[in-house]
């Protein structure tokens, strides 16, 4: 889904609770990852596994200038062989290393089984914070330091929740990083003076 796509969606969703819950989680991802790269782990189902989200997530990290947005992509099964490349090559495993300072960001549509949530489970109490996307999991939301839900049956899939996040993740309306800012910063603070109503008086 094009940034277009999305700018018609949110149209359509006004007024919803979506938008307002998709912006509030991508801010807790944005908060969680910090200006920390490499610090995000995205891991699905072992029958779910989020590479759409993985893509997205990537785009908007090289189109906001935010690298830490890039997540690494955690497999159940990963392709044995030397021709895998690294970023497709990483496996549970790498969830017993989370700790602090990391985020894992974990999308479920449906049961995330006995094992992801223990693993889960162990990286928070290893101090990494846990962020859900799912179908409404009593067990990972008990898990989760924040969690959106998209029950079959809501008004939007998933996908369309996965979506909504990542376009949000990758905007510039959270509080900016101290230090220098962005040519998107600028120019969106630009069009906002533009777009603006007059002051009173004139």
């Amino acid at each position: 889904m094009d940034a277009v796509r999305v700018a018609l969606l949110r149209e359509v969703l006004a007024g919803t609770e979506w938008l307002q819950s998709t912006r509030r989680f991508a801010g807790s991802l944005r908060a969680s990852i910090g200006s920390r790269e490499g610090g995000l782990l995205l891991v699905g189902s072992e029958e779910y596994e989020p590479w759409h989200l993985a893509a997205h997530l990537d785009d908007e990290a090289a189109w906001s200038g935010l690298p830490e947005l890039s997540p690494t992509l955690v497999r159940h099964r990963v392709p044995a062989g030397p021709a895998v490349p690294a970023h497709l090559a990483v496996g549970l495993g790498r969830l017993e290393a989370a700790g602090r300072g990391e985020t894992l960001l974990v999308v479920a549509p449906g049961d995330p089984g006995a094992g992801l949530l223990e693993r889960v489970h162990d990286a928070r109490r290893g101090g990494a914070t846990v962020l859900a996307l799912d179908g409404g999991d009593a067990e990972l939301h008990a898990l989760a330091h924040d969690a959106l839900s998209a029950p079959e049956g809501a008004d939007l899939d998933l996908d369309t929740v996965q979506h909504l996040v990542s376009a949000a993740a990758g905007e510039n309306t959270l509080p900016p990083r101290p230090g220098r800012r962005r040519i998107r910063d600028r120019l969106a603070r630009l069009a906002d003076q533009l777009t603006s109503p007059p002051p009173p008086g004139w």
